[in-house]
């Protein structure tokens, strides 16, 4: 690394020209975001911020030998807080040996200047100059190094949310991977860690996706329906076809639920909101009262959802995925398979994925639900 440091800094412009002056606290902020880039201390940089200090100047000139400081150490350690004078050595040959700074030595090393009136005829100390024309490489690798800490920001935030997933669904199997996670976390991981942890988290949560618990048609139940344990298939959310729900084989109507706001009227409303009733006793048990509106559905799946193990947030996200109506009725339907879903947060969760992609419907639902009811009774 510091030796592609001291290339960079060694290089000329490639057309052989020699940069602007820039402005000195522009460059010093930017080398600090490319600092790891270049193996740059804090305390290197702010002996670089203290030199700055003693060139009047703002704009930084280019031209070698135009922004020559001539401090003594004494100096740069009353600037620096009292820093001792053998760390401050370290350091200042630090920046000399990368290019930073460049030193121009009088015949006796010390440090001076000589002038000729008002002007400076000669100085002899650190010039400044190597930074301005080095710009380029340090607004550069700057840049890059901007780019870099937002992926590893964005790859954080993935593996949390990736872990809180798995917390969600996993069993104890689970819990050597979650707290790898954890310890990774609390580290300053490099993107290929985190890609990686990424990665085995994906495939823990694939492994432990919750099974079907419902029908996916009415076809399906009366094919199944000699053995009890196989009813329990998970409920099924995602619309494949028209014909699972709408056959001439279909016993049970097949309940609409999105009815657009403002075109339906109202005894439509009330008739969808009977079949979801119809299909999801259960909801009456916590609520005698009768549930007239989808206001009331609203309400009481927001009231049932903590007790269900169904947070505020993923309940909210599922509202904004497919409309307070279907969340509603999908909490409804959940609360009357709640022993066969492991986790109901992250069922939800993925309901409301699918109705993003285009691919959710409380139909099936419903209708799987209405046709294990009559069988119930009937076993009964």
């Amino acid at each position: 690394m510091e030796q592609a440091s001291q290339i960079a800094f060694g290089r000329q412009d490639p057309c052989g020209r020699l940069a602007g002056a820039h402005d000195k606290w522009d460059l010093l902020a930017a080398l600090t975001h490319a600092a790891a880039e270049f193996e740059l201390s804090h305390r290197t940089l702010g002996v670089l911020k203290a030199l700055l200090t003693f060139f009047p100047e703002r704009a930084l000139p280019a031209d070698p030998d135009s922004a020559i400081v001539f401090p003594s150490n004494r100096k740069l350690m009353e600037r620096l807080n009292g820093m001792p004078e053998s760390t401050l050595r370290r350091h200042l040959a630090a920046l000399t040996r990368l290019g930073i700074v460049s030193r121009k030595n009088s015949p006796n090393r010390k440090r001076y200047a000589r002038r000729v009136g008002e002007d400076t005829a000669v100085a002899f100390g650190f010039d400044l100059s190597p930074l301005a024309r080095h710009a380029a490489q340090i607004f550069g690798a700057a840049l890059d190094a901007k780019e870099r800490a937002e992926r590893l920001a964005v790859l954080r935030d993935r593996v949390a949310v990736l872990r809180q997933e798995l917390l969600e669904i996993a069993d104890e199997t689970a819990e050597t991977l979650l707290e790898a996670a954890r310890k990774l976390l609390r580290r300053k991981p490099c993107e290929t860690e985190l890609s990686a942890m990424a990665d085995l988290l994906r495939a823990e949560i694939a492994s432990c996706a919750p099974e079907e618990t419902l029908q996916v048609s009415p076809l399906a139940t009366r094919e199944m329906s000699a053995r009890g344990s196989q009813n329990e298939r998970h409920i099924q959310d995602s619309v494949k076809n028209d014909s699972d729900s709408e056959g001439p084989q279909a016993k049970a109507p097949c309940p609409q639920t999105h009815v657009s706001d403002g075109k339906a009227g109202n005894a439509e409303n009330v008739s969808d909101l009977a079949t979801v009733l119809r299909a999801c006793p259960e909801v009456q048990t916590y609520y005698p009262g009768a549930l007239l509106s989808w206001q009331d559905a609203d309400r009481i799946a927001e009231t049932l959802s903590p007790m269900m193990g169904i947070e505020m947030p993923v309940l909210s996200d599922a509202r904004a995925a497919m409309g307070r109506k279907d969340a509603a009725t999908a909490v409804m339907c959940m609360l009357e398979k709640l022993s066969t879903i492991r986790s109901p947060g992250a069922y939800l969760r993925r309901l409301a994925q699918k109705a993003r992609a285009g691919q959710f419907s409380t139909a099936p639902m419903l209708n799987a639900l209405l046709q294990a009811g009559p069988r119930a009774e009937i076993a009964s």
